[in-house]
């Protein structure tokens, strides 16, 4: 699944010891759809490496793909939206001096319209949290 909004939030950095003695981290984010009556909907990244390597900041504009996963925990439920995968469209190109040659003047074709970022992979690589 994929949504696109602005990041309104970053959310403190959490993270722990695991029941089998790993290390984890997970970092909370808030985006806001501009849809007619915008959303607001709360992903999070697992992992310091992951984490890092999206450094999203407040205010960015982002496509975020993402897994939804609820479970149960002592009779209650808990979802979690887990990103994979985090786009940010580009801003306008920078004007080439004329004469330049640039991949545009050499093959013009329709340019891409989003600056892709790394696919972080599974989102829980490593799943032992209490719920």
């Amino acid at each position: 699944m994929e949504i696109t909004g602005k990041i309104i939030a970053v959310l403190p950095e959490q993270g722990g010891i695991s029941r089998n003695g790993n290390e984890w981290k997970k970092q909370e984010y808030v985006l806001e759809t501009h849809d007619q009556y915008p959303r607001k909907v709360c992903f999070q990244i697992f992992g310091a490496d992951r984490i890092a390597q999206a450094a999203i900041q407040p205010g960015e504009e982002l496509i975020v793909y993402f897994d939804i996963d609820s479970r149960e925990y002592q009779g209650r439920w808990f979802t979690n939206i887990s990103a994979w995968k985090v786009e940010r469209p580009m801003a306008a190109t920078p004007q080439s001096a004329p004469g330049m040659i640039t991949p545009e003047n050499v093959m013009p074709s329709a340019a891409p319209t989003m600056q892709s970022a790394p696919d972080f992979g599974p989102a829980n690589p490593i799943d032992d949290l209490p719920f």
